[in-house]
C-alpha cells in the first residue's frame, strides 16, 4: 500500500508541479564492504576530498554511513580502514533531485604491519568480481547514458570497449574478437536469462532495441575472454548485469523521455518502516513514432511499438537471510506491409507482408545469508520465458493471384533457473567459492514455410523440455604482494543428447611495479548449439522430414590471454592485450560445403541448417589498445583499438573469413563539462564519438542464376570473399544539466546527433526480384536522439 500511495504522490506532483524544500546540497550514503567476504565494515573512513570544512563519516555496525549537506556537483571521497587499501571514489555526480548511494568494497591488504600508510588508488578499471583478473571491466549506468551514439543501451556501450564490433546502425548485436553474436552469455541477478531486447528471435542475442532499462542498473561487469569458472555455457563473452536497489529513505522519482528507449516512469522509495527495505519499479513505452512524425529515419516505414517495466523489491533483513525480488517483463510488435515497404528498407522486403511479435519475462528470488565470520552462501531461483511470433504473406502477383500466406513462425522458451554458490574468504590470502546452476527449459517451437513449395514444409516442430546442469570451483590465491593466482574448474552436462564439458580456467597477475601489471590468461569454453538448431529437420525421401540435429555436441574454445596494465597518474590508464583463441567442435554440414555455424546469429532468421557435424574449425587473434582517461577536471578520454583476424573452415576444409572479420576497429571517445552556478552544480556537456572499421565479409551473389530462378542466389564456394566498404560514423552530443534552486528537482536534456557526416554505411547487399537487379542497401543516416530526465 506504501508503495501505491508513492506511485499516486508521483502523478500528482508531476501534474501539478508541487514546489518543495530549497535544496542545494544533497545527502550522499552508502555501505561498504569486504570485497571477499562481503562481510560488512565496521569503522570505515569516509572523507568527502577538496571541502572546507572537512566532511566525512565512518560506517556502523552495518556498515553503512552518510554524509548530508554535500556540494552538488561532482565530487569525490576517500576511503579508508586500517589493514585494507584505500581507494578513492572519483566523480560523484550528486544531483539535488536524488540522493546519492553508494555501494563500496575494500581488498584487505596481505601484509599488516602497526602503521600501513597507502596511497589512495582509484579502480575503475577493475571488474565487481573479484575473482576477475583479465578481459574485464566494470561500466555503471552514467557511462550509458553519457557515451554519443550510446541510444541508452548498455550493449552499444560495450561497442566503445577494445575487442568489440558494433558496426551495425539496426541491431546491438555484440561481436567480441571476431566470434558470432551468440557466443555471449547474458546475465541478470546472477542467473543466465534470455535474449534480453525488443523484437529478438529464438537463438539469437541482440536485437533493434534494448529491454534493459539502464537506470535500474547498479555497477556492472563485461568480460570479453578467459572469464572465471563460475561463468559457463559461452564462448565469447559475459554481460554480468545488476540492478540497483531503491532508496530505503525516502520517495524518489523519474521522468524520462528519449527517442529509442521512449517514455520512462520509475518510482522508488522504502518498502515499508523497516531498516533496509526497499523497492524500484519502471514503466518505459516506444516512442519512436515521434520519429516518424517529422519524417527521422528509423530505418523502416513501419512502426515499431515496444513497451517493458522492471523492478526490484528488497525484502526486511531477517534471520534467515536478505531475500530481494526482481523482475522483467516486455512485449512488442510491428507490421510490415508491403505497399510501404521500399526497396530500401532495413527489415522487410517489398511484396510481401509480415507481422512480427515478441515477449520476454523474468521473475527472480535471490536469497543471500552470512555464514560464519568470513563467509555468504548466495541463491538466485527465477523463471524466464521468451519468444516470438511471425506471419509472412506474400502479396499477389502475375504468378499468384491472391494473398497467400507463405512462413509461420511460433517459438516459445520457458527456462526454470536455480544458482547457488558458498564463498569462503579463509584469509587476507586465500578465498574460494564454489556453487552449482541448474536450468531446466520448456521449448515449443513450430515453423512452417512454403515460400518455394506449393505445401507446407515443417522447418521445426517441437515440443519438449531438457536440461542444462553446471557446478563450478574457483580460488584466489595472493602468492604474495605482487602475484595473484586466480584458478578454477567448470564443468556441465546437457541432458537433451547427453554431453559433458570440464573447462579449466587459470589467471596470473604479477604487479611490476605499484602501476603496471601484466597479466596471463588461459580458459576453455564450451557452448551448446542455439537451440533451434537442434529441431531442423532433413528430407530423407519426398514429403519425409525428420530432425538431424539431435546429437550436436558442444562448440569448444581456448582462450588464450596477455594482458599490460599501466596507471599513468591517478586518472590515466593504458593497457594493451594480445590474445589467439582456437575454435573446434563447430557444427558445419556433413556433405562438403563453406556453412559454419560460426556465421550465424546477427539478423532476425537463423540459418535453416540440417543434417550438421561438429567437425568445423576456427580462430581468432590479434592485438588490442585502450588509453583512458577517467573522468576528472571536468573532462574524460577514452581510446580503443583492435588489429584482428578470424578465420573458420568448413566441411569443404577451405579456411576462409568470417562475417565478422572486420580487420580493424577504432573508437575514439571524448567528453566535457562546462560548469556553471553556485558551486558549480549546473552544467553544459559536449560528448563525441568516431567509430570506424573494416567493412563485414559477405557471399557475392550469382545474378543470372537469381534471375533464371526469380529469387536470391548466393556463390556458396566464394563465401565471405568480399567485404563492403568500411564504416564510418561520427556523433556529437549536447546537453544541458540542472539543478533547481527552489526545489529539490534536477534537469537533464541532451541532444545528439548520429553520424553527422551522414555516411551512406552498407547494410547489405539484396536482388532486387522486381528490377533483376542488385541493390545496396544502406543503413540508418543522419538520426537527431533526444532525452530529457527528470528526477525528484
Amino acid at each position: 500500500m506504501k508503495a501505491l500511495k508513492h506511485s499516486t504522490v508521483f502523478l500528482i506532483l508531476c501534474l501539478f508541479g508541487i514546489s518543495v524544500t530549497a535544496q542545494n546540497s544533497q545527502t550522499v550514503k552508502g555501505t561498504i564492504y569486504d570485497k571477499q567476504s562481503e562481510q560488512a565494515l565496521i569503522g570505515v573512513t569516509i572523507e568527502l576530498l577538496n571541502s572546507e570544512p572537512t566532511q566525512g563519516a565512518v560506517t556502523d555496525l552495518d556498515g553503512k554511513f552518510s554524509i548530508e549537506a554535500v556540494p552538488l556537483g561532482r565530487q569525490a571521497f576517500r576511503v579508508s580502514y586500517l589493514g585494507y587499501n584505500s581507494i578513492t571514489v572519483p566523480n560523484v555526480l550528486v544531483s539535488a533531485g536524488k540522493e546519492v548511494v553508494l555501494e563500496l568494497s575494500l581488498e584487505e591488504a596481505i601484509v599488516k604491519m602497526d602503521e600501513v600508510v597507502i596511497t589512495a588508488a582509484v579502480n575503475k578499471d577493475k571488474a565487481n568480481n573479484d575473482m576477475a583478473s583479465v578481459s574485464a571491466r566494470s561500466f555503471n549506468v552514467e557511462e550509458v547514458n553519457r557515451f554519443s551514439g550510446g541510444r541508452n543501451d548498455v550493449a552499444r556501450l560495450a561497442g566503445s570497449f577494445a575487442g568489440v564490433a558494433a558496426a551495425n546502425d539496426s541491431r546491438n548485436d555484440i561481436v567480441i574478437r571476431g566470434n558470432s553474436p551468440t557466443g555471449l552469455l547474458w546475465r541478470l541477478e546472477g542467473v543466465p536469462i534470455p535474449n534480453p531486447n525488443h523484437f529478438s528471435t529464438s537463438g539469437t542475442t541482440g536485437g533493434p532495441v534494448s529491454a534493459i532499462n539502464p537506470n535500474l542498473l547498479r555497477s556492472s561487469d563485461f568480460f570479453t575472454s578467459a572469464f572465471p569458472s563460475e561463468y559457463g555455457n559461452a564462448m565469447s563473452g559475459v554481460f554480468d548485469l545488476g540492478f540497483r536497489s531503491g532508496n530505503s529513505d525516502k520517495a524518489e522519482y523519474t521522468l524520462q523521455l528519449a527517442a529509442f528507449s521512449g517514455l520512462e516512469a520509475m518510482a522508488e522509495g522504502p518498502l515499508s518502516k523497516k531498516h533496509n527495505s526497499s523497492y524500484i519499479v519502471s514503466v518505459r513505452n516506444s516512442f519512436v513514432q515521434l520519429a516518424d512524425v517529422v519524417g527521422i529515419p528509423v530505418g523502416t516505414a513501419a512502426i515499431p511499438n515496444y513497451r517493458d517495466v522492471s523492478f526490484k523489491f528488497d525484502l526486511p533483513n531477517s534471520k534467515i537471510g536478505k531475500f530481494s525480488i526482481f523482475g522483467i517483463g516486455a512485449s512488442s510488435n510491428i507490421d510490415f506491409l508491403g505497399k510501404d515497404i521500399d526497396d530500401d528498407d532495413l527489415f522487410a522486403e517489398t511484396g510481401k507482408d509480415s507481422y512480427v511479435k515478441s515477449r520476454l519475462g523474468i521473475l527472480g528470488l535471490r536469497h543471500n545469508i552470512v555464514v560464519g565470520k568470513n563467509a555468504y552462501w548466495r541463491t538466485v531461483a527465477s523463471w524466464s520465458t521468451s519468444g516470438n511470433l511471425y506471419d509472412e504473406y506474400q502479396l499477389p502477383n502475375d504468378e499468384v493471384p491472391e494473398r497467400r500466406q507463405i512462413v509461420e513462425v511460433d517459438d516459445r522458451t520457458d527456462t526454470w533457473s536455480l544458482s547457488s554458490y558458498y564463498n569462503q574468504k579463509f584469509n587476507a590470502r586465500f578465498t574460494l567459492r564454489t556453487g552449482i546452476l541448474a536450468q531446466i527449459y520448456d521449448v515449443a517451437t513450430r515453423v512452417l514455410d512454403r515460400e518455394d513449395t506449393p505445401n507446407w514444409q515443417t522447418v521445426r516442430d517441437f515440443d519438449g523440455g531438457m536440461g542444462l546442469w553446471q557446478a563450478f570451483a574457483q580460488g584466489q590465491f595472493k602468492l604474495g604482494q605482487k602475484l595473484t593466482l586466480n584458478a578454477g574448474l567448470h564443468g556441465q552436462l546437457f541432458d537433451y543428447n547427453n554431453t559433458a564439458a570440464l573447462e579449466p580456467r587459470l589467471a596470473l597477475s604479477w604487479q611490476l611495479a605499484p602501476s603496471q601489471t601484466l597479466t596471463l590468461g588461459y580458459g576453455l569454453h564450451n557452448q551448446t548449439q542455439p537451440l533451434p538448431v537442434f529441431f531442423f529437420r532433413e528430407e530423407t525421401s519426398p514429403g519425409v522430414f525428420v530432425p538431424s540435429n539431435e546429437d550436436l555436441d558442444f562448440t569448444r574454445a581456448n582462450h588464450f590471454v596477455l594482458a599490460y596494465d599501466q596507471k599513468i597518474g591517478t586518472d590515466w590508464r593504458v593497457k594493451a592485450e594480445t590474445y589467439y583463441q582456437t575454435l573446434d567442435k563447430v557444427p558445419v554440414e556433413a556433405n562438403p560445403s563453406s556453412f559454419s555455424l560460426l556465421n550465424a546469429g546477427a539478423d532476425f532468421v537463423f540459418p535453416e541448417a540440417s543434417n550438421l557435424v561438429n567437425e568445423g574449425t576456427g580462430q581468432n587473434y590479434g592485438v588490442e589498445l585502450t588509453i583512458e582517461k577517467f573522468f576528472s577536471r571536468g573532462y574524460y578520454t577514452l581510446v580503443t583499438g583492435s588489429v584482428f583476424d578470424s578465420k573458420y573452415k568448413g566441411s569443404d576444409g577451405i579456411e576462409r573469413n568470417t562475417a565478422f572479420n572486420n580487420g580493424y576497429i577504432l573508437n575514439v571517445l571524448a567528453g566535457k563539462e562546462f560548469r556553471f552556478g553556485k558551486g558549480g552544480k549546473n552544467a553544459f556537456t559536449f560528448d563525441t564519438k568516431f567509430t570506424t572499421a573494416g567493412g563485414r565479409n559477405y557471399t557475392p551473389i550469382n545474378l543470372e542464376v537469381s534471375r533464371a530462378v526469380g529469387e536470391e542466389v548466393l556463390y556458396e564456394d566464394r563465401a565471405f570473399s568480399e567485404r563492403y566498404e568500411p564504416y564510418l560514423r561520427w556523433d556529437v552530443k549536447f546537453g544541458y544539466r540542472v539543478n533547481s534552486k527552489k526545489k529539490n528537482v534536477s534537469q537533464q536534456f541532451f541532444m545528439d546527433f548520429q553520424n553527422v557526416t551522414g555516411k551512406q554505411n552498407i547494410f547489405s547487399r539484396r536482388f532486387n526480384t522486381r528490377t533483376n537487379e542488385i541493390n545496396d542497401v544502406y543503413q540508418s543516416g543522419f538520426f537527431p536522439d533526444i532525452m530529457y530526465r527528470m528526477q525528484f
